[in-house]
């Protein structure tokens, strides 16, 4: 399996390194196929990165959650923007938990990060399955909806290549 992974580690690196140098020049293809194996190797061997599901449906949920991810980004920086330059503090702060159907800990710690990178909630503590998040305005300490609200859009995809 590491193998199978490493190839194709190896095939989808050289590809993103190609488009992104537009040359064929023996320099760029020996530096390139240099880079993208040693970092194949890396990524093959890292223990964190074992979770990490390679192939077309893993490729496309990565897209899909990287997009969401921004644009949750933008919303949240927004967001927290309006509240700061409001006459009137319109927060509701409390820490609220969430809980995770991810498995995996590289999948527990993208989401946690994910939740964290988004102004106005931040990680505060992982245990098992439940994160403990600090929302700037809580809308509610449930923790279904807590977990509806702050996790659900990005634990969707993440679930399909990390687990």
């Amino acid at each position: 399996m590491k193998i199978k992974a490493a190839v194709i580690s190896v095939v989808l690196g050289l590809l993103f390194w190609l488009g992104l140098n537009t040359s064929l020049e023996n320099e760029v293809l020996i530096i390139g196929a240099a880079v993208v194996v040693l970092t194949a190797v890396f990524a093959v061997s890292n223990p964190v990165l074992k979770d990490l599901k390679l192939g077309p449906k893993a490729l496309a949920a990565m897209i899909a959650w990287l997009f969401v991810f921004l644009v949750e980004l933008i919303k949240s920086n927004i967001d927290v923007m309006f509240r700061v330059i409001s006459p009137r503090v319109r927060i509701n702060p409390a820490i609220v938990e969430v809980k995770t159907a991810l498995k995996s800990p590289a999948g527990r710690m993208a989401l946690a990060n994910s939740i964290t990178l988004t102004p106005g909630t931040l990680t505060v503590d992982l245990v098992d399955d439940k994160l403990f998040i600090h929302w700037i305005d809580a809308s509610s300490t449930d923790v279904e909806e807590a977990t509806k609200a702050i996790a659900a859009k990005f634990e969707k995809y993440l679930e399909v290549f990390l687990g």
